[in-house]
C-alpha cells in the first residue's frame, strides 16, 4: 500500500557542492521499505542537461524547505538493504564536518566504482565445474584411453565444492574440451558460485611463538577493553614482534564471532602479511587496496560489509568499509604520512580509525617503531594507553649503527670503501645486504660538461629524472616524458653527463663490483607490473637474492631473516628540509630501514654514510633512542606552537596563470575575521611554484584552540566558495596537512 503523505528524501551527490537534495520517493514505491544509506539514482541538472545521478539516502524527513510541488522524484532505488548502518553514516558525516568537505564526495569516497556507478550491491558469481554421482570411478576401463578425461575427474573429485577456470588451467591448454565432452557425458555439471572468501587453513608447519613478559603485558591490557573504545599505542622497536600481539588481539575478536579490521600503509605490505595471517587463521579473509580490479575490489568490500569476511585488510580507504560486527582496528605502521589523504577528500585514515573506534566502542591499536608526534602527544595527555616492547622477539638482537664519514673522502661511485668492504664480508657470510638510497631512476640531473646546461621539466620547476634502460628523461612530479638528448639544447655540444644517483645506478655499480651477486632492484619503476613486488619478495625471502637495492618501499614492515647488513647511501637529504616534520621524518625512515637487519638470530649491521656525522639527530638514532629525540622535538613544537600543540589548515590554490593562485588567496585571506587566537601565514607560493603546468600558492591558518578554529572554518569556507575567480583556478582545503611545501 502506498501512504498518502510522501516523505522527503535527503540525498547526497558526489559533486563538490557543500550540501544534500531533497527528493520525493518514487511512485509505486512502499516508503516504509526506503532507509538511509540506501542508494537511488535521481534526476540532477538543468532542463537541457538533465540525467541521472547515483545518490545515497541520507535522511528521511517530513518537510522541506522547498514546495513539494517543485521536489523532483527520484527515478530508482537500488538498495532495499542499506549500503551503510546509521552509525556508519554518522561517522562519514562527521568527517564531512571536520575535512570541510562535501558530503556526498565524502560518502561516494567510501564506495567502490561499480557501485558509485549504480552497479547491483550482490556478490558477482564467476563459473564452477562439479562431479555428479553418475561419474565412473577412477579404476573405470571407459577412461583407460581417455588420459585428460580421467585426470580432470580425479581433480574434480578431490574439491567436492567444484573447481574454477583458475584451477583447471593447470591441466593444459585444451581443458575447456575435456570439460565440454565429461559435461556430454553426464558426468560433470556447470555451476554459478557466488563469490566468496573460503575459509583459509592453518599452517600446522608454523609454530605459535611463545610471548615475552612485554608481550603478554600489551595482549592482556588490550584484551581486558576488547568491548570498550580505548586507544593503545604499541610503541614496539622493529623486530620487537608488533604482529604477533596483533594475532592474539584478533584471536580473542573472532572467538566472540567478530571481525578485525587492518589498515597498512602499502601495497607492497599486503601478500607478505597475507601469508601470515592464512597461515595462523582458519577464517575468512578479504584484502582491499587499489591494485585491485573494479570487480575484484566491490567483491571484497561486499563480503567485509556482509560480515562473511572475519578479517579485513587493505590501505587507507580500507577504513570506510562497513564492517556490521566490527571488534577492533588496528592501523600498523600508523606514524606513516600515506595514511594521509593527498588530493580530492583530503583525510587521514589513522584519525578516522581513532574516531570510527570511538563510534563503535572497541579498542583501536596504533603500532610503530616510530610513532608519530601527535601520537605520543596524545599519550601525555591520557587520551592514548601506551604500551612498550622495548627488545626484539626471540634471540634477535637489534642491529648496530655506525656512521661513514664521507666528508673528503674519495668515493667509489658513491660507495665508500668501508661500505665496499663489508657488502664483500656480507656475501662471504652467504647472508643478503640492502642499500637503502631513496631516489629512484639512474641520476637525478642531466647536465652539459660544456656550458652548465641542465635538463628541466617543460611543466614543473624541476630536474628531468635520467632513467638509463629506457632511455628516457622523466619528471618525477607531473609524469611527462621525453627521449633522452644527445646533444645539448645551447651549445650543441655531445658531452651530457648524469649527475647524482639513482636506485638504477648503484644496481649497476653493484653489478660490476660484484658480478657473481645477484643484484635486485625494487622501486616504483622495477615493481609496475602487477605481481612484480611479490614475485621479487618471494625471491628475497627464498635467498634468491644477495644484494637488494630498494627506496622507501623496501623500509616499511618487511620481514627479511637473511638480511643482516644494511647501508643506507643518502642520509643527509632531509637534515636540512623545508617541513617542520623533515627531521621525525627522517629518524623514523633510519630507524625503519635499519629495522631490516638482523632480525633473525644473525646479528644485524648498519651504515650510513653522511656528511653530517657529528649531527646530533644522527647520534640520537645510532643509540635507537627515538624516545628521546621525539622528546627534543616535542619540546621544539611546543615552543614554536607547530602541530600537535596547535591545529593547523592549509588552503591550497593552484592556476594556469601566474599570479592567480596568489591573487585568489590573498582575497581569501581578507575574508577571515580577525582574532588573536588564530595566525595566518602567507599567502606563499608553493616551494615547487609550478607542477604539471599550473602554478601554486598556500595559505596556512592555524590556533592553539581545535574548536575556535573549525568554528573559524565554518564561517569563512563559504565565503571562500562565493570568492570570483578565474575559470583555471582550482582551490582546496587540507585540515591537519602533513606537508606544508
Amino acid at each position: 500500500m502506498v501512504d498518502s503523505k510522501p516523505r522527503i528524501l535527503r540525498v547526497a551527490l558526489p559533486i563538490p557542492l557543500r550540501r544534500v537534495f531533497d527528493y520525493l520517493p518514487p511512485e509505486n514505491v512502499d516508503q516504509s521499505t526506503l532507509k538511509p544509506g540506501a542508494r537511488v539514482k535521481v534526476p540532477f541538472g538543468s532542463s537541457k542537461k538533465k540525467a541521472d545521478r547515483v545518490g545515497v539516502i541520507l535522511e528521511i524527513v517530513d518537510d522541506s524547505e522547498f514546495e513539494i510541488g517543485k521536489l523532483k522524484a527520484c527515478s530508482e532505488v537500488l538498495d532495499l538493504d542499506p549500503l551503510f548502518s546509521k552509525q556508519q553514516l554518522d561517522l562519514l558525516k562527521w568527517a564531512s564536518a571536520y575535512y570541510h568537505h562535501s558530503v556526498g564526495e565524502v560518502i561516494f569516497s567510501a564506495i567502490p566504482t561499480l557501485l558509485r556507478q549504480g552497479a547491483t550491491a550482490t556478490l558477482p558469481t564467476t563459473r564452477s565445474w562439479r562431479l555428479l554421482a553418475t561419474a565412473p570411478e577412477p579404476n573405470d576401463n571407459s577412461l583407460k584411453r581417455a588420459v585428460k578425461q580421467a585426470e580432470m575427474l580425479e581433480q574434480l573429485r578431490q574439491q567436492s565444492r567444484g573447481l574454477q577456470a583458475e584451477n583447471l588451467k593447470q591441466l593444459g591448454s585444451g581443458w575447456r574440451n575435456v570439460i565440454s565432452k565429461l559435461i556430454e557425458k553426464g558426468w560433470v555439471e556447470e555451476i554459478e558460485t557466488e563469490i566468496s572468501c573460503s575459509p583459509t587453513h592453518i599452517d600446522s608447519t608454523v609454530q605459535r611463538p611463545d610471548l615475552n613478559k612485554h608481550q603478554t603485558i600489551a595482549v592482556d591490557e588490550i584484551s581486558s577493553q576488547i568491548d570498550t573504545f580505548q586507544t593503545f599505542l604499541l610503541d614496539g622497536v622493529t623486530g620487537s614482534g608488533k604482529t604477533e600481539v596483533y594475532f592474539r588481539v584478533i584471536e580473542k575478536v573472532i572467538s566472540k564471532q567478530r571481525q578485525a579490521l587492518i589498515l597498512i600503509p602499502e601495497i607492497g605490505l599486503t601478500k607478505q602479511l597475507i601469508d601470515r595471517f592464512k597461515a595462523r587463521f582458519s577464517c575468512s579473509i578479504t584484502v582491499l587496496h587499489s591494485g585491485l580490479s573494479d570487480k575484484e575490489r566491490m567483491s571484497a568490500w561486499l563480503l567485509a560489509s556482509q560480515g562473511k569476511a572475519s578479517i579485513v585488510i587493505g590501505t587507507r580507504s580500507a577504513i570506510w568499509t562497513p564492517t556490521p560486527k566490527l571488534g577492533v582496528i588496528i592501523v600498523d605502521e600508523e606514524h606513516d604520512s600515506s595514511y594521509k589523504q593527498q588530493d580530492g577528500f583530503r583525510y587521514s585514515a589513522r584519525d578516522i580509525a581513532i574516531v570510527r573506534a570511538q563510534h563503535e566502542k572497541i579498542p583501536v591499536i596504533l603500532g610503530s617503531a616510530t610513532p608519530a608526534l601527535e601520537s605520543l602527544n596524545n599519550v601525555k595527555q591520557e587520551k592514548c594507553r601506551h604500551l612498550i616492547l622495548p627488545e626484539r622477539a626471540g634471540k634477535a638482537v637489534p642491529p648496530t649503527i655506525g656512521f661513514l664519514d664521507i666528508r673528503s673522502s674519495d668515493l667509489n661511485n658513491g660507495l665508500s670503501k668501508i661500505l665496499i668492504e663489508k657488502i664483500k664480508h656480507c656475501l662471504a657470510d652467504n647472508k643478503q645486504a640492502l642499500l637503502f638510497l631513496n631516489r629512484r631512476g639512474f641520476s637525478p640531473v642531466m647536465m652539459c660538461h660544456d656550458c652548465g646546461w641542465i635538463a628541466s621539466c617543460r611543466h614543473c620547476d624541476a630536474n628531468l629524472t635520467f632513467h638509463q634502460a629506457a632511455r628516457q628523461m622523466r619528471c618525477h612530479h607531473c609524469g611527462s616524458q621525453q627521449r633522452m638528448q644527445t646533444h645539448c639544447p645551447d651549445c650543441e655540444d655531445s658531452e651530457l653527463v648524469p649527475i647524482g644517483q639513482g636506485t638504477e645506478q648503484v644496481t649497476e655499480i653493484l653489478e660490476q663490483m660484484f658480478p657473481e651477486a645477484r643484484v635486485l632492484r625494487i622501486d616504483r619503476d622495477s615493481t609496475s607490473k602487477k605481481g612484480e613486488m611479490d614475485r621479487m619478495l618471494a625471491m628475497i625471502q627464498n635467498n634468491e637474492a644477495d644484494i637488494l637495492v630498494g627506496t622507501q618501499m623496501l623500509s616499511k614492515g618487511h620481514h627479511f631473516p637473511n638480511v643482516t647488513l644494511v647501508g643506507i647511501l643518502d642520509a643527509d637529504n632531509r637534515l636540512y628540509g623545508a617541513d617542520f616534520r623533515s627531521t621525525e621524518r627522517l629518524a623514523q625512515l633510519i630507524i625503519q630501514v635499519a629495522g631490516r637487519a638482523g632480525r633473525a638470530e644473525h646479528p644485524g649491521e648498519v651504515y650510513i654514510q653522511t656528511h653530517h656525522p657529528e649531527h646530533p639527530v644522527l647520534h640520537a638514532l645510532s643509540k635507537y633512542d627515538f624516545s628521546g629525540l621525539a622528546e627534543q622535538l616535542m619540546q621544539e613544537r611546543s615552543d614554536a606552537l607547530l602541530p600537535p600543540f596547535s591545529s593547523m589548515i592549509m588552503l591550497r590554490a593552484e592556476a594556469s596563470q601566474a599570479g592567480d593562485a596568489m591573487n585568489f588567496l590573498l582575497d581569501a585571506k581578507a575574508q577571515i575575521s580577525h582574532s588573536e587566537q588564530v595566525e595566518v601565514w602567507g599567502p606563499m607560493v608553493a616551494q615547487m611554484e609550478r607542477r604539471a603546468g599550473r602554478f601554486r600558492a598556500q595559505l596556512i591558518v592555524q590556533s592553539t584552540q581545535r574548536q575556535l578554529l573549525h568554528r573559524m572554518l565554518d564561517q569563512w569556507i563559504p565565503k571562500v566558495e562565493s570568492l570570483k575567480k578565474p575559470y583555471s583556478l582550482r582551490w582546496s582545503l587540507d585540515v591537519d596537512p602533513q606537508d606544508t611545501f
